[in-house]
């Protein structure tokens, strides 16, 4: 290789196999091993006392947690990572690390709804208030800061109504006001939207979802930049809510196969999206790849890429109808994740939750998380189930 070729920077895929791993400091073996425990063990009680160990304590890391710390912020470019048992958990863990008693933030309307939860049922109890905004808000969010706003809280598209928001404006004007800025890049995963290349300083990945890709783990991480990776980092410590070991190892695993398992999710949900689009019973569908969806200006300017979920409105029709398009359906499973091998789909109703935005579909909101399984067979699946709607309608 030459001087050259030594100073090129890899590929994501390149990257996402080799960030991480240190087979010779694991006696050649390829993947780092599952540590599991509580207590180390110091060589002298010098040591002892002056903390001198790379590992100290179980909760403060192990060789497996700093594998996979480690390759994810090399992959979102952050100045480091910290992990949390669940995305939700990731979600409180950036939050907390940003706010205190007093504070005023402000919230995507179209945010996961767990993350709307934590704010109006928990942040409250700690004197935060929160005010939800319409997500199509771009620098005019300007006007609803007030002077104790600390946070201002992005998801990307909206996990069930898909809304693009103007990352770059909106990180704009938290910068000129000294404001903290936390995004969900749980649908786009860093290969698809380099949230910190954007500027945001805390970004929350679900990797539950597509880092583990096989539906048997649950995870999340917080990435930060050099401003504020410090104080997230300290944040956690207090906490010391850490991932099991094998959920670790199970994400290192599904980490290698990222890219690859991402873009065959594109493929086929585009695929889908494309084919429901030209379905009669369909009103409307949402994904942010397809030129007529609202935000697609915006997705093509700071996306690289789509993953397989997306939402799409029927037409009109009966809840007997619905169940009977639902229930007989053998390919797709009706479950709250998505991310997996599998295909997904649920029902949806946001009108009970929004409040600075308004839901009000043409019919039952669907959405689809499509798997791995042939998109011939999907089709298929989805158009015995559009016979039934029929019938029972």
């Amino acid at each position: 290789m030459t001087k050259s070729d030594e100073s090129r920077p890899l590929k994501d895929r390149t990257k996402l196999v080799h960030a991480g791993r240190h087979p010779f400091e694991q006696h050649g073996f390829i993947n780092t091993p599952v540590y599991r425990g509580s207590t180390v063990l110091y060589r002298s009680y010098a040591d002892l006392v002056a903390r001198n160990a790379k590992y100290t304590y179980g909760t403060h890391g192990t060789p497996t947690t700093d594998a996979l710390e480690t390759a994810w912020t090399e992959i979102t470019g952050a100045a480091g990572t910290v992990l949390a048992p669940s995305g939700l958990s990731a979600v409180a863990l950036a939050l907390l690390t940003v706010v205190k008693a007093g504070d005023h933030i402000l919230v995507s309307d179209s945010v996961y709804q767990p993350t709307r939860s934590f704010c109006e049922r928990f942040l409250t109890r700690i004197g935060v208030e929160t005010t939800f905004y319409d997500p199509w808000l771009g620098e005019d969010i300007a006007s609803l800061i007030r002077p104790n706003t600390s946070v201002i809280f992005l998801e990307t598209p909206g996990s069930q109504t898909f809304e693009i928001q103007d990352v770059p404006a909106i990180v704009a004007v938290a910068a000129a006001k000294g404001l903290c800025t936390i995004l969900d890049n749980t649908w786009a995963t860093p290969l698809f939207f380099q949230a910190h290349g954007f500027g945001v300083d805390l970004v929350v990945e679900a990797g539950t979802k597509y880092l583990s890709g096989h539906a048997d783990l649950l995870l999340g991480l917080v990435s930060a930049n050099a401003r504020w990776f410090p104080r997230l980092h300290a944040t956690f410590d207090l906490f010391a809510n850490c991932p099991g070991p094998e959920d670790v190892f199970l994400a290192l695993r599904g980490l290698r196969s990222l890219e690859l398992r991402l873009r065959e999710a594109e493929r086929q949900g585009l695929a889908l999206a494309t084919w429901l689009v030209e379905r009669p019973e369909v009103a409307r569908v949402l994904h942010p790849a397809l030129p007529d969806c609202p935000g697609h200006a915006i997705w093509k300017r700071d996306f690289r890429g789509s993953s397989g979920l997306f939402s799409a409105f029927l037409k009109p029709t009966s809840q007997k109808a619905l169940a009977a398009f639902l229930d007989g359906l053998k390919l797709f499973g009706m479950g709250y994740s998505w991310g997996g091998y599998e295909s997904l789909v649920i029902p949806f109703d946001c009108s009970s939750y929004r409040s600075a935005t308004k839901f009000a579909p043409e019919g039952p909101a669907l959405r689809f998380s499509i798997g791995l399984e042939d998109p011939d067979d999907l089709k298929a699946d989805l158009a015995a189930g559009f016979e039934r709607l029929k019938a029972a309608g």
